[in-house]
Parts: C-alpha cells; sequence; structure tokens
C-alpha cells in the first residue's frame, strides 16, 4: 500500500481505514504503522526462538558442566 501511495497520481483511492483483529487503523498517518507490523509467520518464529533460548542455555551449561566434572574425576584419580 506504501508503494502504491508512493505513486504521486490524483485518480489513486485514498486510504479510509483497516480492521485487524479487534484494531482499527484510520486514515493515511496510519499507513506506516500498518506497514510495520509483523506477519503471523515472523511472530511465531520470534515465540520459538523465545522459547529456545532457555533450553539452549541449560543444555549448553550442563555441558560445560560435564566437561569440568571429567575434569574433576580425572584430578581425583590422579591424586592416589
Amino acid at each position: 500500500i506504501e508503494e502504491f501511495k508512493k505513486e504521486d497520481s490524483q485518480d489513486r483511492p485514498k486510504f479510509k481505514v483497516a480492521v485487524i483483529e479487534s484494531d482499527i487503523y484510520i486514515g493515511e498517518n496510519q499507513l506506516t504503522t500498518l506497514a510495520s507490523l509483523k506477519s503471523k509467520q515472523e511472530l511465531v518464529g520470534d515465540i520459538i526462538t523465545l522459547l529456545q533460548s532457555p533450553v539452549k542455555t541449560v543444555i549448553s551449561q550442563l555441558q560445560s558442566g560435564e566437561s569440568k566434572l571429567a575434569g574433576i574425576i580425572k584430578t581425583l584419580s590422579e591424586k592416589k
């Protein structure tokens, strides 16, 4: 819609209103807001990324702990 509006022509219809879910966007000054909205796929991707982040942190901490534990056991076994 923004690209359509960039073409200077008096024959083009004016943007009046858009309704998305329960949100109402009235007037041409709302075009920038509408253009900046993320798609459903982008929002789902963001949510999945946020959900994966804590899991990745726990896994990396467990993996680093595993190598530390192996080092401690090796050191203790060499002390005999």
